[in-house]
């Protein structure tokens, strides 16, 4: 209070009229550090505010741009999913320029929410010329048949499932067998094989064409374990599906025997 009281004298000292010259000057040096004492009250109390003022500004700044950030980073992994999804009907476009077949690209539009039963329904029925019995692939091998066939829609069988089975050959032999699902998506049973046979891990299976259901030549799966046990007369052969059951998008209807693309 003293220091402001002394402030208040000098300023108006300063600002006397009688006070001219330097005398003037040397009452205005003099207040000045009187001045700023009086005045540091105020200058903390607007310092204070400006801070509060800045953080709840900061405050919500950081929120508006976490909130673009999710924005961006769900758009970010939209692009993802629809890069790879291009990636994916490249490499099917790609396998379909080498095959001597028709085919029909078709898109899932559903899964069977059953686990005994292996079944996807494609967009693509008899308005598009589907059969039953069509072979079903994608960019990598066999993905199963047509079952049902409706006007616009139908149920393809995987060959993973445990009520199929398609005659298949040993691409590296010729030797033929039968791949039977296992009722599990990433595994196919090739039963019946006597332990003399000629068949190893990494052979790869592919259609025989034996009775005329399958075209000749598609691939099936590689051969991932053989087991021989020398008190059974045949082999237990594991085969893991060329094409990605779990995964496809996109598969195509063959069309055999028709002229190709």
């Amino acid at each position: 209070m003293v220091l402001a009281a002394a402030s208040l004298l000098l300023i108006g000292l300063d600002y006397n009229t009688q006070a001219t010259g330097p005398t003037r000057t040397l009452l205005s040096y003099l207040s000045v550090p009187f001045y700023a004492v009086a005045r540091a009250p105020m200058n903390i109390i607007e310092g204070v505010n400006a801070y509060f003022t800045s953080r709840d500004t900061l405050i919500v700044e950081n929120e508006r741009l976490h909130n673009e950030a999710r924005i961006l980073h769900g758009k970010l992994q939209k692009f993802v999913s629809l890069t790879a999804e291009n990636v994916r009907l490249r490499q099917l476009l790609s396998s379909s320029t080498v095959l001597e077949d028709s085919v029909l690209i078709a898109e899932l539009v559903n899964v069977s929410p059953d686990p005994l039963k292996q079944l996807i329904m494609i967009d693509k029925g008899e308005k598009d010329g589907v059969y039953i019995g069509q072979a079903v692939i994608d960019a990598y091998g066999l993905v199963g048949q047509v079952v049902e066939v409706n006007a616009i829609q139908s149920t393809v069988i995987l060959i993973s499932d445990s009520r199929h089975a398609l005659p298949v050959q040993i691409n590296r032999n010729g030797v033929r067998a039968i791949a039977e699902g296992s009722g599990r998506i990433d595994t196919l049973w090739l039963p019946n094989l006597v332990s003399t046979t000629d068949i190893q891990v990494g052979d790869l299976m592919v259609s025989s064409g034996l009775g005329q259901r399958f075209p000749i030549g598609y691939p099936v799966g590689v051969v991932e374990t053989v087991k021989r046990d020398p008190g059974q007369a045949f082999l237990k052969v594991a085969v893991r599906p060329s094409a990605e059951l779990d995964r496809s998008r996109f598969v195509l209807l063959v069309f055999a025997g028709e002229a190709s693309l």
